[in-house]
């Protein structure tokens, strides 16, 4: 039976990110979703209080003018000012701009929980994804630049949600309206002049804003590798200092600065040159029509009041169209990162669970490699027909130089991998049929290097349970020989443990994993190195703990010293990527082979008792 999987997941698809319609079609259904008409009620409240805010600016000006008149001697007709006089008109003025502004907050008020209601949906979306997408895919992508992708994406798609749609809609909505009242009153002159100066003025921006982009996303790029630089520094702190290698980091992280520094400059440079093209265009546009009244009163064809509206209509769309640049400018940045978020999100997960897979159901725990080969990539066969069987209840050791594929076995049979080749069954129920969930709820790990959350101890033991009672994790505790320990904290359970478990001891983060382990007491039981970070005292008391624990489980452990597995019911010696010994302490001795020169070998090196110790043992 053969089993075939991507082995080219393509980390870095999502760089180029996703186009702008695609980007579009994705965030249209957070404004619109199926099933939800609160939200869609919200947001049709949200549009009709924008169109009564743009009436209620458009008219502003019509006021203004009468106002203006009034004040010159002109009678503006009674109807349209409804007999008021001039300070009335002002007050009708004053009233009127503050009712737009009034329409445009109740906008906003309305819509927010629409946003915000958004953004959750995607944050969440975005963090499942992230942990559904395979080891494979983790380990070749950088944690600095792709959480920064995220976070750029999600702030993309709050602003994209704001201002594309309070934005650029009621501009376009303002314009067409100002475009139609001066080519009614004014004549047709007036408004090709205005749609002229608008064409230029959108045209030059979307130009240059597009060269723009680019030199936002080498800037970009260039921030990710100083953000990742300057996290992968942090998180090996110790490395540095063991080395002495301060200066050596900051010229490192310095370089790469001076890169993105050579970038953003060059952006705010483009930046310069679009602003002064866009006031350029839009006070051209300004000047001619203001002249062009300007001769109108002259001619006596039209009222002061005409050129104030004039004057007023052109400032009040010049205002936005100047916010049009910074927002189209955010608009195009913000479709960049939310397309390579949403590229992200489209990343295929490599391990998946079958349509109609079922929960894995461990009644004895016997656990069978059959002709298991796996690579991670064509070129990189990592194991090689690899059979075994572990019965209910054994232990069986996996042993090995470096690179032999121990580990890659704890990992497919964990389904991080699907394997290439063969099958992993758990009593008879094969591991790529059952559900991932199921399976990782019955397999327990402790690995060579605990990683801890930054957070309490008691919150890194409880992980291993969800809800786990205060005597089930001070009983973990203790059974990994750490209770007393953690007693003598002056927080004692609420002891932080720092980023990455820092404040703590290599063998006190073993002794947390443990204890973590044991509290989900999972019938399957994978021993990566458990106790390798321990001293010979506390490996003593952990391995009593580990067997206690083992009892009546499946247990594979992956071994470096001997000595820790010699009570295996089966030890399995790998070498590239195959078995190539196989049997109990004594027999793998007597056959006087790898495994017996590995352990002479360390014998000699004084990590384990001697052959005729072990056998008197």
């Amino acid at each position: 039976m053969r089993r075939t999987t991507s082995t080219a997941t393509s980390s870095d698809n999502h760089e180029s990110g996703a186009s702008a319609g695609q980007t579009l079609r994705r965030v249209a259904p957070y404004l619109w979703p199926k099933g939800q008409g609160w939200v869609k009620r919200r947001v049709v409240m949200s549009l009709a209080f924008l169109v009564l805010s743009k009436v209620v600016s458009v008219t502003t000006p019509w006021i203004y003018k009468f106002a203006v008149d009034r004040l010159d001697g002109d009678s503006p007709d009674a109807g349209l000012t409804l007999g008021l006089g001039a300070v009335g008109l002002v007050v009708a003025y004053g009233l009127a701009r503050f009712g737009s502004v009034l329409f445009g907050e109740m906008r906003d008020a309305v819509f927010v929980r629409v946003g915000q209601r958004a953004l959750r949906r995607l944050a969440i979306e975005t963090f499942t994804h992230i942990h559904e997408l395979s080891l494979r895919y983790h380990i070749t992508r950088k944690t600095g630049g792709l959480s920064r992708i995220i976070e750029r994406g999600v702030k993309g798609v709050d602003f994209l949600l704001r201002f594309m749609l309070f934005s650029i809609g009621p501009l376009i909505l303002e314009l067409s309206m100002v475009s139609v009242i001066f080519a009614l009153v004014f004549g047709w002159q007036y408004a090709v002049v205005v749609l002229v100066t608008i064409g230029l003025y959108v045209a030059f921006t979307f130009k240059v804003t597009e060269w723009r982009v680019k030199l936002r996303r080498e800037m970009n790029d260039q921030d990710n590798d100083a953000n990742q630089k300057a996290i992968d520094s942090l998180l090996n702190f110790e490395t540095v200092k063991y080395f002495n290698a301060e200066a050596r980091e900051a010229d490192r992280y310095d370089n790469a600065m001076r890169q993105y520094e050579t970038a953003a400059v060059k952006t705010g440079l483009s930046l310069s040159f679009l602003n002064a093209g866009q006031s350029f265009l839009i006070t051209t546009g300004l000047v001619i029509v203001m002249a062009m009244s300007a001769r109108g009163v002259s001619a006596g064809i039209l009222s002061v009041g005409d050129f104030v509206m004039v004057n007023a209509y052109m400032i009040q769309i010049t205002m936005p169209l100047n916010f049009l640049g910074t927002v189209y400018r955010e608009i195009r940045q913000a479709l960049v990162d939310m397309g390579q978020m949403f590229a992200l999100l489209g990343q295929p997960a490599e391990v998946t669970d079958k349509p109609g897979a079922k929960p894995l159901v461990v009644s004895a725990g016997e656990i069978t490699f059959n002709k298991v080969s796996f690579a991670y990539e064509p070129d990189r066969q990592i194991l090689r027909d690899v059979s075994f069987t572990l019965k209910p209840g054994q232990k069986i050791a996996l042993v090995g130089h470096s690179g032999s594929g121990k580990s890659t076995i704890g990992r497919l049979l964990f389904r991080f991998y699907d394997v290439t080749e063969g099958t992993i069954r758990i009593d008879g129920q094969d591991i790529n049929d059952v559900t991932q969930g199921s399976l990782h709820g019955l397999i327990g790990v402790v690995p060579q290097d605990t990683v801890l959350f930054n957070d309490t101890i008691r919150y890194n033991i409880a992980y291993g349970k969800d809800n786990a009672t205060e005597a089930e994790i001070v009983a973990a505790a203790k059974a990994a020989r750490i209770h007393d320990f953690i007693a003598q904290l002056p927080d004692g359970y609420e002891s932080k443990v720092g980023e990455r478990g820092l404040k703590l001891s290599g063998g006190e983060k073993q002794r947390v994993g443990i204890a973590r382990t044991l509290l989900k007491n999972p019938p399957i039981l994978i021993l990566d190195e458990a106790t390798s970070a321990l001293d010979s005292q506390t490996e003593g008391s952990i391995q009593e703990s580990l067997a206690e624990m083992g009892q009546g489980r499946s247990v594979i452990t992956i071994a470096h010293r001997l000595s820790t597995i010699a009570d295996a019911d089966q030890i399995l010696v790998m070498a590239e990527g195959r078995i190539i010994e196989r049997g109990t302490h004594d027999e793998l001795l007597q056959q006087n082979g790898t495994y017996a020169a590995m352990w002479m070998r360390q014998v000699m090196e004084g990590d384990e008792t001697s052959p005729s110790q072990a056998a008197a043992e």
